[in-house]
Order: C-alpha cells, then sequence, then structure tokens
C-alpha cells in the first residue's frame, strides 16, 4: 500500500463500533499507516446517505456499514453503483443468515447493543472492579473476582483485565515477584479461576527495554536482564504448578486472543 493515504468511511443508524472494530481489526493485516477512518453516527435518511457517499467517492475509499433499516441498505448499495464507491455491508449478511436459518425477523431498531439493560451495568461494574484491583491494590478482592491473572512484569495483565472486564468479568491482576510472597487468598480460591500468564524470555527482555525506554531509564536496569527474567519466570512458573491453575504463554499473542482463551478456559 506503500506511502498513500487512504480514507475508510464507516457509515451506521447508531454509534458505528461494530464497523469501526471490523474496519481496524481489517487494517491490522497490512502495512497502513496512513489509514484515516471516518465516522458517520446516527444516519437516518437517504439525504445523508447521498452526502456522507459523495464525500467518500471523493476520497476514493471505501465505505463500511451497519444498517438494520432494509430502505437505508437498499438507498446505500444504489448510491455505491452510481458513484462507483465500494460499500461493505458489515451486519446485512448476518442479519440474512438469521432470517434464512431460524425463519425469524429482526427487530430492526438501531442501537439495540448500546441499550442501558444489565449486561451494561454488569460491564460498568466490572470495569470499575478491573481498575480498583489492578496490580494487586486490593487483595481481599481475589475472594469476589471471577477471574484472577498472575504473571510478571509486562505480561500484559492489566490490559487483559480491562478487555475481560467489557465482557462483564470481575478481574483481580496480581503481580508474581520473587521476593514477594503471593498471598494467601489464591489457596481459598478454584484453580480454575486463576489464569497464569508467561512470556519467552527474550520477548520479554524486549518488551522490557523498550518500556525502559519510554520511560527514560537505562535500559542496563536489573529490570531488563536476561538472568532477571529467566528468573522470575521459573518462579511464576512453580507458583503456577502450586495453584494448579492454567497457564497461557502470551507471546506474540493480541489481546483479543488471549482474553478468548481465558474465556473458553473459566468455561
Amino acid at each position: 500500500m506503500g506511502n498513500a493515504s487512504y480514507t475508510i468511511t464507516v457509515c451506521s443508524d447508531s454509534v458505528g463500533e461494530t464497523a469501526e472494530a471490523v474496519v481496524r481489526a481489517a487494517i491490522r493485516q497490512f502495512e497502513a499507516p496512513q489509514i484515516k477512518i471516518k465516522r458517520y453516527m446516527n444516519v437516518r435518511n437517504e439525504e445523508e446517505l447521498r452526502i456522507l457517499m459523495e464525500e467518500a467517492a471523493e476520497s476514493g475509499g471505501f465505505v463500511a456499514y451497519t444498517l438494520v433499516q432494509p430502505e437505508l441498505r437498499e438507498a446505500i448499495k444504489e448510491h455505491a453503483i452510481r458513484l462507483h464507491v465500494r460499500a461493505v455491508d458489515v451486519m446485512g449478511p448476518m442479519i440474512q443468515a438469521f432470517v434464512d436459518t431460524f425463519e425469524d425477523q429482526p427487530k430492526r431498531m438501531p442501537g439495540l447493543l448500546h441499550r442501558l439493560d444489565d449486561d451494561y451495568f454488569q460491564r460498568v461494574e466490572a470495569v470499575e472492579f478491573a481498575v480498583k484491583c489492578d496490580d494487586g491494590k486490593d487483595l481481599h478482592a481475589i475472594l469476589k473476582a471471577d477471574i484472577v491473572l498472575l504473571g510478571v512484569s509486562r505480561t500484559s495483565k492489566t490490559p487483559l483485565s480491562v478487555f475481560l472486564a467489557h465482557k462483564g468479568k470481575k478481574v483481580v491482576n496480581y503481580p508474581v515477584v520473587p521476593e514477594i510472597q503471593p498471598p494467601e487468598h489464591l489457596y481459598s480460591i478454584s484453580p480454575s479461576k486463576i489464569i497464569g500468564l508467561t512470556m519467552n524470555a527474550e520477548h520479554l527482555l524486549k518488551v522490557r527495554s523498550e518500556r525502559l525506554k519510554t520511560m527514560g531509564l537505562p535500559v542496563l536496569a536489573r529490570y531488563a536482564s536476561l538472568d532477571r527474567i529467566v528468573e522470575e519466570l521459573e518462579n511464576a512458573r512453580s507458583l503456577f504448578d502450586r495453584l494448579g491453575c492454567p497457564v497461557i504463554d502470551v507471546t506474540d499473542k493480541a489481546i483479543e486472543e488471549t482474553a478468548g482463551i481465558v474465556m473458553d478456559l473459566i468455561h
């Protein structure tokens, strides 16, 4: 794709998060640093569609859309043909699959994903819980948690905690350090709730070295020495074995991938 600049238009009759998430997932498969995403939210009529499609045509990009109203989906297809703009229907095929397979009809109400239901409040509560319990701040919360993440420093415990919290799970993450005795609460809960996180030593060395650089600290610190990292990983592995908990190697894994494995394990 070179160094050219591209624009992808996201069109939705709600907030557009679904379409944008799909677009960003696709972008990660390409070397595309110059891509700009322009989001149009709460699109309700054909005139709004016409304007955004003409702007998309001028930019030379394509459109990803989630529109639940059939008339709007037809209108955007007509504008796409007229203006020679590629338009990708993110939601339509999935809705049609439900209709064809289960012989049911959709509600055709924009924004159902974001209604303030019980699941929404559960996710908010879980996010607050994860923030409060980050990095072992509240050890008593281990007894209330749905998931306890254990691992040495820089094994993605915090971002994984927040990601899982958005799925409604109350998560505690605790740093495993050789010099600190792990909390007794860990032995009071089911090992199935505990997830050990590990990483290849050489990869962890690179991660920690980059972290020190961004903080303006010397890269030769013991924190980023291979001997220290191996010692920490072996100590963590010993703890995981004593607890009898499952272990995930997060080397080169995206947070989303690791979260999927965690959800499978706890279920």
